[in-house]
Formats: C-alpha cells, sequence, structure tokens
C-alpha cells in the first residue's frame, strides 16, 4: 500500500505545479495554455518546463500565457510574446532559422574537423615512421657494435 502511495505521488508531482486558482475555466484554453507551457522553459529551474516546475517565475510565466491566450492572442502571438520579452533562452526547443543554425551545425562540423584532423594526423605520422626506418651504414653499424660491448 505505501509503495503504491509513493508511486502515485511520484506521478502526481508534474501535475502539482500547476496551482487551483491558475486553471482557466474554459477547458479548451486551458488546453492551449498546457500545451504552450509545456514548451516554454523555467529560467530558473533551467531543464524543467514551466508547467512542471514550481519556481515563483515559472508561476508567473504560466499567467502570462494564460492571460494572453484569453486576451485572444493566438499560440504564436503568445510564444512571441514570451520570447521577446525573456530571450529565446526560454524556449526548450529553439527554432533552426537565423543565427541559431550555426549553433544547431556546431557540433557535426566539430566532429567532422576532429575527425579530418585525426586523419590527417595518423598518415603524417605512418608517413614520417616509414621514412625514418633508413638502414644503418656499415661504419654506423661496426660503432654501434663497439658501444655495445
Amino acid at each position: 500500500m505505501k509503495r503504491l502511495f509513493l508511486v502515485l505521488m511520484l506521478l502526481a508531482t508534474p501535475l502539482m505545479a500547476v496551482q487551483p486558482d491558475e486553471i482557466l475555466d474554459d477547458p479548451v484554453l486551458e488546453e492551449r495554455a498546457r500545451e504552450l507551457s509545456k514548451g516554454l522553459r523555467c529560467l530558473v529551474c533551467r531543464n524543467e518546463s514551466i508547467d512542471e516546475s514550481d519556481a515563483t517565475l515559472a508561476r508567473d510565466l504560466r499567467l502570462l500565457v494564460r492571460e494572453r491566450l484569453v486576451a485572444g492572442d493566438s499560440d504564436a502571438e503568445t510564444i512571441d510574446y514570451i520570447v521577446d520579452r525573456y530571450g529565446e533562452f526560454v524556449l526548450l526547443k529553439p527554432d533552426t532559422s537565423g543565427a541559431n543554425w550555426l549553433l544547431w551545425a556546431a557540433g557535426p562540423l566539430m566532429l567532422l574537423l576532429a575527425g579530418g584532423m585525426g586523419l590527417v594526423y595518423l598518415r603524417g605520422r605512418a608517413t614520417s615512421n616509414a621514412a625514418a626506418h633508413v638502414p644503418l651504414s656499415d661504419e654506423e653499424q661496426a660503432r654501434l657494435d663497439d658501444i655495445l660491448r
């Protein structure tokens, strides 16, 4: 019984973030607000959506989303308003337009660059080993034999 209660409490924690006084009377608007809130980052908790966060700033953002929806804004207008106010960091999944494409492409580009540099290094190393293996002359071999005795 205790385990069942614990499991239910763990499953219910993300739902507890939205306070009862925040919930809109219109179920359609509330569902839109919840969907929008899932895509917005809590600026205090970092990688947690404002829908899941208990932070005061997350609550303010949830209320702001609901205010904009009640005022008649579309989903895109609501998101644009919040991004204009708090910056693009507030989006959990930023778009790839503008200068963001460079951030999205930086990882794969660095991987390709590192792979190319590794390949050049390994080929240069193989070439230098082959060139460095020159047999000793008779005079050098005789000197080496004297030193080793």
